[in-house]
């Protein structure tokens, strides 16, 4: 026999709150809990409808809502035609909770009425993957604490200049010991303008995006049914056909698709093929007829999760339990649209072998060649030392690296525990990082020159260079430190995957991943160390050695000079003038301390002082007075990124952009690149920007677009980490076939490799 009680709670002002247990989130403790077996449909409905009508018949007013509920958007301007995301915040008390788009045997999901301005189109709410919570047998899917529900609302071609206010209605349900309807009008305001803005709250809002379970057509799922125990319920079972998830495997239904998808998931263990996972759940036909297909969330825990559209085998129909697969067109599985097997769920020990391998490949992608210079130097001078110092040389440029690579993961870390996104380049995207840091390579190059020499008393101007250049300890370690300083702009093959997998990671995860790629980078040159004769075959030292010693001084200085290329303009058109007199400045000051300092017996402490007026006038008024360098410039705003009459037109990337080349049918070649990133540059100069790629691009009418990460942008940070790379490149090419996913290219190319790919995405 079911037990139903009524509690009356009294709130302020004499209202009443009547509440029916058992619901989830309001069932007492000590009422009997329902049979296992699944207590009948009809007793359950009545259940619900009395638990749902006693919520309906005594309404409570707003204030008596624990839930906090505030609307943020993605951007403060916006231009007309574009698409700006709004975010529905829900912070929730302790303990409570509210419902997902489908509540399951009980609750009300949240949902919100807007109030436009004319013309505007609101997209389809996009929810995290949500809690199972199971109380009496009643299965509801919940939220906890804080979540970001994202709505695209799409801003008409004519919108008129000025601010708009973006408004909406909410309406939301939340539990704990009892249960409460909540109402609330939310407003946010935008400025519609000539350019695109992006707002405070941005970073957070892309962070919730990734929360987000989206289509992956790769996805080892299939599903099949057979007859239940009666006539109106099928079996349900869900496979994942590679290697078996790390968390709990569950799919959580859509509402809405004229079935009744049971709460309850049993995992299956018993019979299936090594580095599999299965569930069953049961399902109840609405009117006795079997859906082609189901829709919902894949998840396996609490933070990965894909959209699936799963399709049914049917009863009576031979199926294998990997006959379908969980694409959204239904298509079997294989092989991805780059020809390579599905990518299984990521174990840390095989993320720890690809950090080390890929911090190992790092030596020799183009980034780091300018560093190679200093470290044939160091080899120089320690073909003279004994084996034990040469030993000791090597560890601390390993500790070096190490420690680089540390503070590079707390970065990360820091980063996103503010809500932001993590990339493996991001300390190179800050502008004041990048001025110092050529500032810094400048000095490195007019020491080896012999602009002048670093000694203990070098003064400010040399202790940048006195650490790079001096045959010491301090040299080793801040060799380690400027090589992985260096390195940072560009990624390596498996270096991507290992680092993107650790920016999910809790803390000491990340912190792990990242001194294993240290530990690779590191690995060459401590190797060499310490087994001296290796080394034996360098020339004995001698005269020739100052000479070497100027040469290695050329590319440090191209590494300068490589450095100001693309951080002088981030400071507008006068930037490169007055960013390059102050280090000509720089370089003046230099060669006063070498030639009237340290070369020169008389009149040291007025060279001294004049050095420092000249080093000091020339910061105030140049880098302070002129370039305000401190300040981050304003983003540019282009229309168009071809750079030169016969270059690809290559146009602004921005997810709407892609959308609206994808509706029309074309192919689309997305190409993330930085200004400080030389494989990105090597990509474009040996494969994409010549004359094959630009003639298949017109044959195909493919649209080009360029996402450019020099500076921070959390857009693209988001789709880095979509695709598992830790930085760029990353170049993608879209089928014109909307439906078919991207086609993902590796980090170094060939003319072979991207020829290939758009012709596979005309094709398709």
């Amino acid at each position: 026999m079911l037990t139903l009680e009524i509690h009356e709670l009294r709130l302020p002002e004499g209202r009443f709150v009547r509440t029916a247990s058992p619901v989830p989130g309001c069932a007492r403790s000590d009422l009997p809990p329902l049979p296992r077996g699944g207590s009948p449909l009809w007793m359950r409905s009545l259940v619900l409808i009395l638990c749902l009508g006693f919520l309906g018949w005594f309404p409570v007013a707003t204030a008596a809502t624990t839930t906090q509920i505030e609307l943020w958007l993605s951007a403060d301007q916006a231009k007309p035609g574009e698409t700006v995301t709004a975010a529905l915040q829900l912070k929730m008390a302790p303990k409570w909770h509210s419902y997902w788009k489908f509540s399951g045997d009980s609750g009300e999901g949240t949902r919100i009425q807007w109030e436009l301005p004319a013309g505007w189109e609101a997209g389809e709410m996009e929810w995290p993957i949500p809690e199972k919570l199971v109380v009496a047998d009643l299965t509801t899917y919940v939220h906890h604490g804080e979540i970001l529900l994202l709505t695209p609302l799409k801003i008409p071609l004519n919108a008129a200049v000025g601010e708009v206010v973006v408004k909406g209605k909410v309406v939301w349900q939340e539990c704990e010991e009892v249960c409460i309807r909540g109402k609330k009008e939310v407003e946010a305001r935008l400025r519609i303008g000539d350019s695109t803005q992006l707002s405070a709250r941005a970073p957070r809002i892309e962070s919730a995006r990734l929360k987000v379970p989206r289509s992956d057509p790769r996805l080892p799922l299939s599903a099949s049914l057979r007859t239940g125990a009666a006539p109106d319920t099928r079996i349900l079972t869900i496979q994942w056909a590679d290697s078996a998830p790390a968390g709990g495997f569950d799919f959580f239904p859509y509402p809405d698709q004229g079935i009744e998808v049971g709460g309850a998931t049993d995992q299956l263990k018993d019979g299936l093929p090594a580095g599999t996972a299965a569930i069953r759940k049961t399902l109840t036909l609405s009117d006795g007829k079997v859906p082609p297909r189901i829709r919902g969330v894949a998840a396996w825990g609490s933070m990965e999760g894909r959209e699936v559209e799963l399709d049914l085998i049917h009863p009576g129909v031979d199926a294998s339990p990997m006959g379908a697969a969980a694409t959204p067109g239904g298509e079997g599985l294989g092989k991805d649209q780059a020809g390579a097997k599905p990518a299984a769920p990521r174990s840390l020990w095989w993320m720890l072998i690809f950090a080390f391998v890929g911090g190992l490949i790092l030596n020799f992608m183009p980034c780091v060649l300018p560093v190679i210079a200093l470290k044939v130097l160091s080899f120089v001078n320690q073909s003279k030392e004994s084996p034990h110092r040469t030993k000791s040389l090597g560890l601390l440029y390993g500790v070096g690296v190490l420690v680089s690579f540390l503070t590079l993961s707390l970065f990360a870390i820091g980063v996103q525990s503010t809500g932001g996104l993590a990339s493996w380049g991001m300390a190179l995207q800050n502008q004041v990082f990048r001025a110092v840091l050529t500032v810094v390579v400048t000095l490195v190059a007019l020491n080896l020159f012999g602009v002048f020499e670093v000694t203990l008393h070098g003064g400010v101007m040399g202790a940048a260079s006195q650490l790079t250049s001096k045959e010491g300890f301090g040299g080793a370690f801040f060799n380690g430190v400027l090589a992985t300083v260096l390195a940072t702009p560009c990624t390596a093959p498996f270096l991507g995957a290992a680092l993107a997998f650790a920016f999910t990671q809790p803390a000491a995860i990340t912190c792990l991943l990242f001194l294993t790629a240290g530990a690779g980078f590191a690995s060459p040159f401590v190797l060499l160390c310490w087994n001296p004769a290796w080394i034996r075959w360098l020339p004995k030292p001698g005269v020739w050695m100052l000479r070497f010693k100027v040469a290695m001084g050329f590319p440090m200085l191209a590494t300068a000079v490589w450095l100001f290329w693309f951080t002088a303009p981030r400071y507008g058109k006068s930037g490169v003038l007055w960013f390059g007199l102050f280090l000509v400045v720089v370089a003046m000051t230099a060669w006063i301390i070498g030639e009237f300092v340290q070369k020169s017996g008389k009149n040291k402490a007025f060279a001294g002082v004049a050095a420092l007026a000249l080093f000091l006038g020339g910061y105030a008024g140049l880098m302070e007075g002129q370039l305000q360098w401190r300040k981050s410039p304003e983003r540019q705003v282009v229309n168009s990124l071809k750079e030169g009459p016969d270059g690809i037109d290559w146009q602004p990337w921005s997810p709407e952009a892609v959308q609206a080349a994808r509706d029309k049918g074309v192919p689309v070649l997305v190409d993330f690149t930085a200004d400080n990133c030389l494989n990105c540059q090597v990509n474009k100069k040996t494969s994409l920007e010549i004359e094959s790629t630009r003639a298949k691009l017109r044959e195909i009418g493919a649209v080009a677009l360029l996402g450019d990460f020099t500076d921070e942008d959390p857009r693209i940070a988001a789709e880095l980490q979509r695709y598992q790379r830790a930085g760029v490149p990353l170049v993608l090419v879209y089928p014109k076939n909307k439906a078919n996913p991207p086609i993902v290219l590796p980090v170094l190319l060939t003319p072979a490799i991207v020829l290939d790919a758009l012709k596979r995405a005309s094709d398709t």
